[in-house]
């Protein structure tokens, strides 16, 4: 494998611990009090309203399609292409006064004035009843994963280990909410899913490092836990470098040239993956070293074998 940085001198990663990690919880607090305060911009999948697909004969300017659908019936329309220039995804919220039907025909009538011969493929409507259901869902599966992990990491490895991996979760999914709440990013389904990944990609970073920082307390005789740990980061640098950055290329991609329908779920996994990466070192690894990880939690638990002390008394 390829190394870039040498094995046998270690760099002092947490003795910039402090700042980054007062940083962190700037970032924190900001996104926490702009959650607060403005709030997400709940996409139609959790707010609920229409959904209605075209199919045009020709490819559509999306742009002259939004200026035809600029009427009190399909105010607030999101337009976008639906897998190819010919096909249109147009999502329509919910509006009082007004029925789904009567938006359905204003959308039609702006876009017959384009193209006479457009199809309409489908129609569907989200009630508002069930996009506050699938807010509610998405929360929960969240918090859910966040305790499976600790559970999973705490019999793993350590408790402290634990806590060290759960608050490094919980940074990255707050400071990405906090994004996209600061910006008034539309938060739909595709976005919840790139938060879903965003914690899995996070984890498996830290439990590398996990994993080496454990190995390390049981082969350094010498040493306290903040060289172990410096050590442990270093000789996993290269892996961590390398992952990145294939991961960022696919994903820079997916953001540049992927659409509008994945637009968000890039943006999550983009702002994910830069929080992700420096808080298994500087969230996950300095809080376990603060919480007091030594050695003696990383050895083995001794299993007395039966009749042992029956064999110690016997001449």
């Amino acid at each position: 494998m390829l190394q870039i940085f040498s094995v046998k001198k270690s760099i002092n990663f947490l003795k910039h611990a402090m700042p980054i990690s007062i940083l962190s919880m700037v970032l924190v607090i900001a996104s926490l009090a702009s959650l607060g305060i403005k709030g997400i911009n709940w996409g139609l999948d959790f707010t609920g309203g229409t959904v209605v697909e075209l199919e045009f004969s020709k490819p559509v300017d999306l742009i002259e399609l939004r200026g035809q659908l600029n009427t009190e019936e399909s105010d607030g329309a999101v337009v976008q292409n639906f897998g190819s220039s010919r096909d249109v995804l147009i999502r329509l919220p919910v509006l009082e006064d007004l029925k789904s039907d009567d938006q359905v025909n204003a959308v039609m009538k702006g876009a017959q004035s384009i193209d006479s011969s457009v199809i309409q493929k489908r129609v569907e409507f989200v009630g508002p009843q069930v996009g506050k259901e699938l807010a509610e869902q998405g929360g929960l599966a969240v918090i859910v994963a966040l305790i499976c992990i600790l559970i999973y990491v705490s019999f793993r490895f350590e408790w402290r280990l634990a806590m060290g991996s759960v608050a490094a979760l919980a940074h990255d999914v707050i400071v990405t909410l906090g994004v996209f709440s600061i910006l008034q990013l539309e938060f739909d389904l595709t976005v919840l899913a790139g938060l879903l990944t965003v914690v899995g990609y996070s984890l498996n970073d830290t439990i590398v490092v996990y994993d080496r920082v454990r190995e390390n307390f049981l082969k350094m005789r010498k040493g306290g836990p903040v060289e172990v740990v410096n050590k442990s980061i270093t000789q996993t640098m290269s892996r961590t470098i390398i992952t990145t950055g294939t991961t960022l290329v696919v994903v820079i991609a997916l953001f540049l040239k992927g659409g509008t329908m994945i637009h968000g779920f890039a943006t999550a996994l983009l702002c994910g993956i830069f929080v992700g990466t420096y808080s298994s070192i500087y969230v996950a690894s300095f809080l376990a070293v603060k919480l007091g990880i030594c050695r003696e939690h990383m050895m083995p638990v001794e299993i007395e074998k039966e009749g042992a002390d029956q064999d110690a008394v016997m001449p």
